[in-house]
Order: structure tokens, then sequence, then C-alpha cells
């Protein structure tokens, strides 16, 4: 029945998109079927992204975009982070949505849905819970993962207690609520039996992980559990770590692990200390130094990807030049960089000294421009080397896969000649290096 077909545009992150999964999950165990057409819909849903303004307007022209385009029997469902903190003002800016839900209770979407349909309403419905819910039978039994050929990203906690003024996430999501570890185990045995060898793990804060739940070094403990009962697993990538939080321990589960890829990915967000403080976060810069220091004696051959707001408020030509030198000591792998966005909501909003569009964007020039460098070389030190990749897709004569130093979609490629099984570990003779990818050709030697 066309009545009981939904079309579901996820925008915005992997956590994201693990929510849609599960919101999948039950309408499709509750009779409904999922269509790529939304034409083919009875039900229009968008799953929102509210984290920064460019994901905000693209929700918004999406959601626009189906309301503009929907007939009188379809409803339009405004699902995810930006429905939780705008639920009024999306539906102001967009006319023709039917219903808001929010991502503290996505568990509800059938209920919502059902309901929607049972009746024609005047007004649009909302569900915007203030309570967030997200662990265990109150779930429903959706599983909390998303798959993309072999690999998976697995949700292990939601929200976020951390009191960083630029970000909205606790006022989307909550508080950090961690899922039980059996739930975590019994999905990763899953994962590998639907053929599943790259497992990444995603919360807003991995190495918060069980601190709700009362243990003590969650995350490493988790981390032992899922090497011991999903062996067949060939790569564990974790994402993404929190400054300070980093433990001896968990470095060393990580070092003497196979399973687990050396790959570190830490949002620092600053290099300067008097910015990091009114950031409100971690403004120890010995501890990183420290830190990275530990980590890459452990793991010779880690990668390390970090994120910087560039033109946050009261950012001074001396702090912007202190996080050059902070880049350039630290020589990052990967570095992914922002223009400071306002926030509406959040403590940063209410800052004076915000600084002008132009002299962001000169500052995130300059940042980059440095680093494509240093990515360069980083890149060219495994010229030569064997490195396994992980097959993704071919065409037009060259295969294109991912190292360990690589997460999906955010970092580089291995760029081949000729063909190779997608899906599949091939090893790969690193032969040459660009500024994001390296070049190779399969190692015949290597059985």
């Amino acid at each position: 029945m066309k009545s009981k077909r939904y079309y579901l545009l996820s925008l915005g992150c992997s956590k994201n998109s693990v929510d849609s999964e599960s919101m999948a999950q039950l309408l499709n165990a509750s009779g409904y079927a999922g269509v790529t057409d939304p034409d083919e819909a009875s039900i229009l849903i968008v799953n929102t992204c509210g984290f920064i303004g460019p994901a905000r307007e693209e929700s918004i022209r999406s959601l626009r975009e189906l309301a503009e385009g929907k007939n009188r029997k379809q409803t339009l469902i405004a699902a995810g982070c930006l429905s939780q903190i705008w639920g009024p003002q999306i539906v102001a800016a967009v006319p023709g949505i039917d219903g808001v839900i929010g991502t503290r209770r996505w568990m509800d979407i059938v209920e919502f849905t059902d309901k929607l349909r049972a009746t024609k309403h005047p007004e649009p419905l909302y569900h915007l819970p203030e309570e967030a819910k997200v662990v265990g039978a109150d779930e429903h039994g959706a599983l909390r993962m998303s798959v993309a050929g072999t690999s998976a990203y697995l949700k292990i906690a939601d929200g976020c207690r951390r009191p960083c003024a630029f970000c909205s996430i606790p006022r989307i999501k909550g508080t950090a609520v961690s899922r039980p570890p059996e739930a975590i185990l019994h999905e990763a045995q899953m994962l590998v039996q639907r053929g599943v060898r790259e497992l990444i793990l995603i919360a807003q804060d991995l190495t918060d992980y069980g601190h709700d739940l009362g243990l003590k070094d969650g995350l490493p403990t988790l981390l032992e559990s899922i090497c011991a009962s999903a062996s067949e697993l060939k790569w564990i990538r974790l994402m993404y770590q929190y400054p300070g939080a980093v433990s001896d321990r968990l470095i060393e589960v990580m070092a003497t692990r196979p399973q687990i890829v050396h790959y570190v990915d830490i949002p620092l967000q600053h290099g300067h200390p008097d910015v990091l403080k009114r950031m409100r976060r971690p403004a120890n810069i010995e501890w990183v130094y420290r830190t990275f220091e530990k980590i890459r004696a452990a793991m010779p051959d880690v990668a390390i990807r970090t994120t910087f707001i560039v033109g946050y408020p009261g950012e001074t030509a001396e702090e912007f030049e202190g996080l050059l030198k902070f880049v350039q000591d630290l020589q990052f792998d990967r570095v992914g960089a922002f223009q400071y966005s306002f926030e509406p909501g959040t403590p940063s909003a209410e800052l004076a000294d915000q600084v002008p569009e132009e002299v962001k964007q000169e500052r995130y020039e300059r940042l980059m421009e440095m680093q494509q460098a240093i990515s360069l070389k980083r890149n060219q030190i495994h010229v030569g080397r064997t490195l396994d990749v992980l097959i993704e897709g071919q065409g037009d004569g060259l295969t294109l896969g991912r190292s360990y130093r690589d997460a999906p979609e955010i970092d580089g490629m291995v760029i081949l000649e000729g063909s190779a099984p997608v899906g599949q570990f091939v090893p790969v003779k690193i032969d040459g290096a660009l500024t994001y990818d390296l070049s190779g050709h399969v190692d015949r030697s290597v059985s």
C-alpha cells in the first residue's frame, strides 16, 4: 500500500545516520516500507542537522523542497537535531510541515507517524519532550548502527555533558547517556555476522563512555570486550575523543590490540589557552603535548586528526599566531577547520568582540595552507610502505580504497590503477603521495 510507504532523508553526521537507520528499522517492523523516491511515499521524513549554520540552511532547504512538491495525501515530518531546538521556527520557515519530532524521542517515530495519519490536523503536531531516553528497552529494540558496505557505525552513547561555550549538542541531545555494554557487544557480533570488517564506534564523546553507568575507564574496558567477542573484525576505529580524557590505559589498549586501528581523532578546537578558556574547553596545552608524545611513542605509525575553529569571538592576531605555532609543533596528519558560526542559545552567542568575516576567511586560508604542507609531508612518509587497504569502489580504470589512516568521508583515499575486489582488504605498495591522498599498486609479494 502506498499509504504505508515512507521516504527518509538523513542529513548531517554519522551519528544522525544511525538515528535514521534506527527509525527506519522501527517503521519497517510496523509494516511501513521505505522508498527512495519521495513521489512514491505517503510519509516524508527529514532527519535534520542543527549543528552549525550551513547545516541548518541545508535542513530548511530540503524541507522546503519536499513541502513545495508534496500533495494533499502526503505527510511531511521534520525530525532530528534542528527540530529539537527550532521546532516552531522550522514550521514558520517551511509552510506545509505536518509534524515535528525531536532527536531525544526518535524511538517514538511509529506512534507519531500513526497519529499524524489517523486524522488531519489544522496545525502541525509537536513531539519534543525534554527528557532524553536513549538506551536499553526504551529504544524499542532498534539496533543503533548504520552499515555501508563492509564498514559500519555503531553508536555507544548519546548526548554530552561537556560545557563547551560554542556547542549546541547538549541543548539538542541532552546530557551524556551510555548504552549498556551487553547491547553494544550484541550488535558488534551481529555486524560481524553480516560481513562487516570495519567497526566505527561513535558518540559525541567516546572517552566519556560509562561515566553515567559508574564505570571507570569505561571505553578501554568496552574495547577489550569487543576485541574478544568480535574477533573477526579487521578494524575498530574510534571517533571522537575528548581532550584531557585520553587515559594511559586507553593508549595502552589501542597500542596492544591489533584490531584497533592506530587512528586518533581529538577535536582540539584551538591551540591558545586563552581562546580555549573562552570556549570553556580544556586549556592545558601542556597536556596535549605530553599526551601526543605518549600516543606517538606507543603507536609510532599513528594517524592523528583534529579540528579547529578560527575566528572565535575575541580571537586576537596573537592568539591566532599561537594556533599556527601549535599546529606546526604537533604536525597533525589531518586537520579540519571551521570558521566560527554564530549559534543561537549558546554561551558564545553572547560574547562581544565578534571577529569580522573577512578576518575569519583570511585566518582559515592561512591555517589550511600551512596544514596542506604538513599533510603532504605526513603522507610522503608512507611512500615505499605496504598498507592494508579496504577497497570501496572502482571506475575509469582506477580503484579507490582507504587505509587505517582514513576515516570514511572525512579523510583521504588510496588510489590504485586497475581493479581490486570491492569490500576486501588488499595489500597496497604506496608509490605516490598527494596532499590528502596516496597512490599505489597491489603488492603481489604479500600473500
